[in-house]
């Protein structure tokens, strides 16, 4: 019998990302009977430690799905860009919802919600040019987010 603690991950904290979100754009309903909407990535900032950067404006931004449970399904695609000139495509995916439904109001409204009254988690994938941040292609990561109105802060961290 193998001892499963051996495989329990461990969490490595990688850089945050603050993004500023544009005005979104409902289609209700959609041809499958929910909601889907388009938040352009106005722009945004990467730090974490030895990697710093932008989140290149306008390059993309998200298209999530809010389900008929309240749960949005998030399909979030930009670019970014590092100082050091690396440019780096990112796909993230995950989902949010409110713990309770005056939190889930609120947020509709865009008005502020306090992390632990809401589930917000995202696992991105990146393309990465060959080079001094590969590693980011080759791991695995998960995101914790922040929904501030207006805007998205997300703290990556690498699976071990």
């Amino acid at each position: 019998m193998t001892d499963w603690q051996v495989f329990t991950p461990q969490f490595r904290f990688a850089f945050s990302i603050a993004l500023t979100l544009g005005k979104p754009y409902w289609l209700k309903p959609t041809s499958q009977g929910a909601t889907r909407a388009g938040v352009y990535a106005l722009d945004g900032t990467i730090e974490g430690p030895g990697i710093t950067g932008r989140v290149i404006p306008m390059s993309g931004g998200d298209w999530p799905l809010q389900r008929p449970d309240g749960v949005l399904d998030f399909d979030a695609r930009y670019m970014l860009e590092l100082d050091d000139g690396t440019v780096i495509y990112m796909q993230n995916r995950g989902y949010r919802w409110a713990y309770t439904e005056e939190v889930a109001e609120r947020m509709a409204r865009n008005e502020p919600a306090e992390p632990h009254e809401y589930y917000m988690r995202v696992t991105p994938k990146f393309d990465v040019p060959e080079g001094p941040h590969d590693w980011m292609a080759r791991h695995v990561f998960v995101g914790v987010a922040e929904k501030i109105p207006g805007a998205n802060r997300i703290h990556y961290f690498v699976v071990e």
